[in-house]
């Protein structure tokens, strides 16, 4: 599992202290003086003086006191961080309560560690009312897996005959080396990354690692467990957040009705608009052709011999090993060869897609492994072999509901091919409404949850994300951004790309090229140009690639090896260069600057329902009579369109250029709901005959 809690650890105090009366917080007191007009925030530090932010840090302020959630979009230029942090931290500091703060990416959780905090305690140190404040703690949570356990370390370098494959021998030996330095024991540090296979038997991730067997000056993940215990701000990623929340949460860290991860904790879900979907991927199943033989195979490996039964078990619970692993593949080809043989993903609507080849070996090993655990007294071995039981029979339990489609009224099963080759066989699973597992999950817990980002209105209307989020009556607010978008923003919509229908979709895209050809030598900075479909983007690229190597122009363009935050690093640098990307570039990508003074959006983001997710969805809303369009569609759109329009102004003296190339922007009725997500409101038509006469960027 993982998370930062050991079968007998607990982050809650002892049941039989009666918990003090809360000290009265000085949340919405220093609030007021941090971000007032002639406040701390612009006395003190010279920072401007924005009415929205205080608007924000007010009303964060009061739902960390109440322990009620909130909706708050604040956005670009709003200063939202500071505007939670602070008045976060301060009541965490007072109540002696955890502050989480979850955000979309490991990047973004390290912007906030290196970049906020320290502007944080910066802040509270520059005024004797708040300069206690700037001792608070705070630390950033992982997943057990990332962090190197020198106890197992240990353990894998004395019985690595027995353990590994002989070729194997150097790659432990390499990292027993990095564990002779490493500050933090974190597998991004080493480098090249660890194999897998020898990683899993030295990590964190397990039973053996624990308070019990490990010296806490020794063990880097022990000494991670002792910096989350007394932090009073705990940042954390979608991902893990969920990931901890489906294996327990708080609930498992010993309270049994207040707080999300930890007892009595706040949290600031930041990128809020992300969340519905991260959850969407958590609270479902996912179970894979390579993960369940890495499990058998971390039991014992036939090829190699090696393995823990090779260590502790004998030969016939070897053979259950090997008979398992027969039944996997057996089981996954079969799959593969129904299902996936000319699809990558494919929705199952019917019980029982393929034969249970895999349900009788998992069960006769499991009861093998049992046995042979209980013929060890208490100890490491004992429950490193009852942690394995656990993941059988988590593995076999997995298996039995997708075969059975277990609630199929509530959930949506699919099967795909994933990695590098498409060789893997994922089984998956996912609720086709997250409205009620967010509620439950976050809403219900009886403490203060935030949801911010600068997009979760439609029209500045946000009753679409509350009822994604399962709050319909949560309190909400909008504060736009301060930003003069007016004076810094031109918006040009072209009136004459064809339909992209299937008549005319050649000719589509060779306008698009031409325009994007035009536009791009009309600007003296970078640009980004977003599209929604990757067999779109390669064709176009093709079509455009030779202008730009003729002009010296940086060309970038996203695919196979190509790192989202590299190519990103590499317009910054740039300064005029030219960067194409599709879906996770509408979001999260922050050059501000000439180095992006144009964003080009191809074609309004339009989600085709062809995914299962999606069309269990759309099932589902014309079944009750409403309309998919309206309800999923359309707003799913308005937000990822808002997105892309806000890469390009990040600051008070950014200006650029938006240019739409989607003629439905003019043409269809939805049209004017995404004319009125643009901050700058004026806008310029053109087309080919005309454009040199319009288009006037900024020079």
């Amino acid at each position: 599992m993982i998370g930062l809690r050991d079968e007998n650890d607990s982050f809650s105090p002892d049941a039989d202290d009666a918990p003090p009366a809360p000290p009265p917080t000085r949340a919405p007191e220093l609030a007021a003086k941090l971000f007032g007009e002639g406040g701390i925030l612009h006395r003190a530090l010279g920072l401007e003086y924005r009415p929205q932010q205080a608007r924000m840090a007010s009303a964060v302020a009061d739902a960390v006191v109440h322990d009620t959630p909130l909706v708050f979009e604040a956005g670009t230029g709003v200063g939202k961080s500071l505007a939670y942090l602070l008045p976060g931290i301060i009541h965490a500091f007072d109540h002696k309560r955890q502050l989480i703060v979850s955000t979309h990416t490991i990047a973004l959780q390290e912007q906030l560690d290196q970049k906020d905090i320290p502007l944080c305690r910066r802040v509270f140190k520059a005024d004797p009312a708040t300069a206690p404040y700037a001792e608070f703690k705070s630390a950033v949570l992982v997943g057990k897996g990332n962090y190197l356990c020198t106890t197992r370390l240990a353990t894998a370098l004395r019985d690595k005959n027995e353990l590994f494959a002989t070729p194997e021998h150097a790659e432990l030996q390499r990292i027993a080396t990095w564990a002779e330095t490493t500050q933090t024991g974190l597998r991004h540090e080493l480098t090249p990354a660890p194999s897998p296979d020898v990683w899993e038997l030295v990590n964190a991730d397990s039973s053996a690692c624990g308070r019990k067997y490990c010296d806490a000056e020794r063990c880097h993940y022990q000494r991670a467990r002792t910096r989350i215990r007394s932090a009073h701000l705990i940042i954390v990623n979608h991902s893990l957040l969920f990931a901890l929340i489906a294996a327990g949460g708080a609930t498992s860290n010993g309270s049994a009705d207040k707080g999300v991860l930890f007892p009595d904790d706040l949290v600031v879900l930041d990128e809020a608009h992300t969340v519905p979907e991260v959850a969407t991927d958590y609270f479902g199943l996912r179970l894979s052709s390579y993960g369940i033989e890495r499990m058998l195979r971390h039991l014992y490996n036939p090829k190699t011999r090696r393995g823990l039964l090779q260590k502790l078990g004998d030969p016939v619970e070897r053979q259950l090993v090997s008979d398992a692993l027969e039944a996997s593949h057996q089981f996954f080809a079969a799959l593969q060869e129904t299902h996936l043989a000319q699809r990558s993903i494919v929705r199952i609507r019917e019980e029982n897609c393929a034969e249970s080849w895999l349900d009788g070996p998992l069960l006769a090993l499991q009861k093998a492994v049992r046995l042979r655990a209980d013929k060890f007294d208490e100890g490491r071995e004992r429950e490193e072999l009852l942690e394995q039981v656990q993941k059988l029979r988590s593995a076999q339990l997995g298996v039995q509901r997708f075969l059975a489609l277990e609630k199929p009224e509530d959930n949506v099963y699919w099967l795909e091919r994933t990695g590098r080759r498409q060789t893997v066989v994922a089984l998956r699973s996912a609720p086709i409404d997250i409205a009620p597992h967010l509620r439950q999950a976050l809403l219900d817990r009886q403490t203060s949850v935030v949801f911010t980002s600068a997009t979760l209105a439609v029209a500045d209307d946000l009753k679409p994300f509350l009822t994604r989020i399962g709050g319909p009556r949560v309190r909400a607010e909008v504060q736009h951004s301060p930003f003069d978008y007016a004076r810094n923003m031109r918006v040009f919509l072209a009136t004459d790309v064809p339909l992209p229908t299937r008549d005319e979709a050649r000719l589509a895209l060779d306008v698009l090229a031409d325009h994007i050809d035009f536009c791009t030598r009309r600007t003296t900075g970078g640009t980004l140009v977003l599209f929604t479909s990757y067999a779109d983007m390669q064709r176009v690229a093709e079509l455009v690639e030779p202008t730009y190597r003729g002009a010296h122009r940086p060309f970038f363009l996203q695919g196979p090896g190509a790192n989202r935050t590299e190519l990103a690093r590499q317009l910054r640098e740039a300064g005029n260069g030219v960067l194409f990307g599709t879906e996770s570039f509408w979001t999260g990508i922050d050059v501000p600057g000439d180095a992006l003074s144009q964003v080009i959006l191809t074609r309004l983001p339009f989600q085709v329902p062809t995914h299962p997710v999606l069309e269990a969805r759309t099932e589902h809303i014309e079944a009750r009579g409403g309309s998919p369009f309206n309800e999923l569609t359309l707003p799913e759109a308005l937000m990822t369109f808002r997105q892309g329009i806000g890469r390009l102004i990040r600051s008070q003296r950014d200006r650029g250029v938006i240019t739409i190339l989607d003629s439905r922007i003019v043409q269809k009725p939805y049209g004017r709901q995404f004319l009125a997500c643009l901050p700058q409101p004026r806008h310029v038509r053109f087309n080919r005959v005309n454009r040199a006469e319009v288009f006037q960027p900024f020079i």
